[in-house]
């Protein structure tokens, strides 16, 4: 039996030669977040659990830190682990101001999935080089709410470059996630990367590049 021990030890080294080639062209198709390095403090916040009949996790899909957008109506997105039928709110806060710019019922979700608010819906511009801040709360009792869940990030709107512009321009749309994220824009790579999805909900591919992009602000979702 001795005479397979060459040919098994060529073996392991051929795998472990391998391994990293394979490693390295299944991560070719994941968008790379590149995260600014500038910007105001503050970020993802806040996010948990609640016991009894309802329990969830609850989370905005920000970064820890203030992220970035070009969009001047730009789509924020949340997570919910499981349905529930309590109260949900949004709020949206410019710094300058005290009272919000946004405050707003959000329809109770049927299912945990990820959850899109469309600024647009609401006629809410950003104007550039303020970070606001937003909030999703899950609303137990109207008359305590101190006992509300709240999960919340941090969004600021800049100009896009002209390096930008000119490479956006020359890719594809299934591309746009991986430019949007290597400038740095998380708010604008998340949009691109569900947009796509939405339009096509059958794609695994898509959503395992949406969950990848997630993990890597320390985010788990369902993909969905």
């Amino acid at each position: 039996m001795n005479y397979l021990k060459p040919m098994v030890w060529t073996s392991i080294v051929l795998l472990a030669l391998c391994l990293p080639i394979v490693v390295q062209a299944a991560d070719v198709n994941v968008p790379k977040y590149n995260p600014p390095q500038r910007g105001a403090p503050g970020g993802r916040v806040g996010g948990g659990t609640r016991g009894g009949t309802n329990v969830f996790v609850l989370s905005v899909l920000a970064p820890d830190h203030s992220g970035f957008t070009t969009n001047e109506q730009p789509s924020l997105y949340w997570y919910i682990s499981n349905p529930t039928a309590l109260p949900i709110e949004l709020t949206v806060m410019d710094p300058q101001d005290v009272q919000p710019i946004l405050e707003t019922k959000l329809p109770a979700p049927t299912k945990a999935r990820i959850q899109r608010v469309r600024l647009a819906d609401y006629n809410i511009r950003l104007a550039p080089g303020a970070a606001y801040r937003w909030f999703v709360a899950v609303v137990p009792d109207a008359d305590r709410r101190s006992k509300d869940i709240l999960a919340g990030g941090a969004i600021e709107r800049i100009e896009a470059s002209e390096e930008l512009k000119a490479k956006l321009a020359n890719s594809k749309t299934n591309d746009t996630p991986f430019v949007y994220a290597e400038a740095g824009l998380w708010y604008d790579a998340l949009r691109s990367i569900s947009d796509l999805i939405e339009a096509e909900p059958q794609n695994q591919e898509l959503k395992n590049q949406r969950v990848a992009l997630l993990s890597q602000i320390g985010l788990k979702t369902s993909g969905e």
